[in-house]
């Protein structure tokens, strides 16, 4: 689904960009990211029933606040998951052991 696409569904739905994002616990800027590309397919699909419900006249907000929705984490955001230990080398940088 195209970025245009998926605004036409939300706007269907009565949603900006950023209430999506928020109503879904996602990050406002990694959704506007997909302006310069193709919607993920679960996001596109969420947006179509979204609008869906809407013209159908179905509240989904209070369907969507019975769910509890885990905010989901930046990329980068597990501890040790980016670059290493960085403490390893450096302690024995530091400490004077580093024969190199």
């Amino acid at each position: 689904m195209t970025y245009d696409e998926f605004r036409r569904q939300i706007g269907k739905a009565g949603l900006t960009v950023h209430a999506f994002a928020d109503l879904i616990k996602m990050n406002r800027i990694s959704l506007s990211n997909y302006k310069q590309g193709d919607v993920p397919s679960h996001l596109a699909v969420i947006a179509t029933l979204l609008g869906a419900m809407a013209d159908g006249q179905t509240d989904f907000r209070s369907v969507l606040l019975n769910i509890d929705i885990a905010p989901k984490r930046p990329r980068g955001a597990g501890i040790g998951k980016f670059g290493g230990d960085k403490k390893e080398g450096l302690d024995l940088f530091i400490k004077g052991d580093n024969h190199g």
